[in-house]
């Protein structure tokens, strides 16, 4: 049985991810539902095969969400996967990429 390494969320994150969920329940409770679901899903496969997304600026990695137009934005440290954002597709692309987001620097 494999360990999985240290799992990390930014608190930007949650509050994205949280919104997204609350502007889907608005519409449908099924939706959100959805929504939750395929956000832990996604974060159960970059945890099982972290380098398996496309490598991108400041060693981030992103997945891509298959039914909602979000990302998560997401960095591999030796022991730890930090996610720094729930990002949507159509919003401020690449808000995220400052390397210093909230105090997590690159090399953090």
């Amino acid at each position: 049985m494999s360990k999985h390494p240290l799992f990390i969320i930014h608190p930007a994150a949650v509050e994205e991810a949280e919104k997204a969920a609350r502007w889907y329940r608005e519409r449908s409770v099924r939706s959100a539902g959805q929504f939750v679901e395929e956000v832990n899903d996604a974060i159960d496969r970059i945890l099982a095969a972290p380098q398996r997304w496309p490598a991108g600026p400041y060693g981030t990695r992103k997945f891509l969400l298959h039914r909602f137009p979000f990302a998560l934005v997401y960095r591999e440290l030796p022991s730890t996967i930090q996610v720094l954002a729930v990002a949507h597709g159509h919003r401020r692309p690449g808000y995220w990429k400052n390397p210093n987001l909230n105090g997590l620097s690159p090399d953090s």
